[in-house]
């Protein structure tokens, strides 16, 4: 799985690096970085959550070949 982020639709939350700061963090801005894009299988209910926690849905996951 891939994570992807709509940088324009972020409003700083955070709450995805709260849960997941593996594979997320903000920067200067407060705007979402994707430290990590891939996931694998044992880090999915991590990163599904962290997605999952976004108010603004500005961050998703993917299949590999999407």
């Amino acid at each position: 799985m891939q994570i992807k982020a709509d940088v324009g639709k972020c409003q700083g939350y955070g709450n995805c690096v709260d849960l997941d700061p593996e594979h997320f963090d903000l920067d200067d801005d407060g705007v979402v970085v994707l430290l990590q894009p891939s996931v694998g299988e044992a880090e999915l209910e991590t990163s599904g959550a962290a997605v999952r926690s976004c108010p603004v849905q500005a961050i998703w996951l993917a299949d590999d070949d999407a």
